[in-house]
């Protein structure tokens, strides 16, 4: 495993410490760890609705561009 060494903001330095002391994490780097996991699984999702939006724009079945489908799709998907 890589060993990094970071410089954090005093608010997210103290809100990690917060998480472990909660127990939610065992250490600083485990949460790390997840934070960058559940980032890159965005990533995966922001990219396939991206693809899909493309597609969908190039299929000629709505007027609407790629920011207006997405704006739309957020507010769906937010309530």
């Amino acid at each position: 495993m890589a060993r990094q060494s970071i410089s954090l903001t005093e608010p997210n330095d103290e809100w990690l410490k917060s998480q472990v002391d909660s127990k939610e994490y065992a250490s600083k780097s485990e949460l790390v760890n997840d934070l960058i996991r559940q980032a890159r699984k965005q990533q995966k999702q922001i990219d396939w609705i991206a693809t899909k939006l493309e597609n969908a724009e190039k299929s000629g079945f709505t007027n609407d561009n790629k920011a207006q489908i997405l704006a739309e799709s957020k507010s769906l998907l937010n309530g």
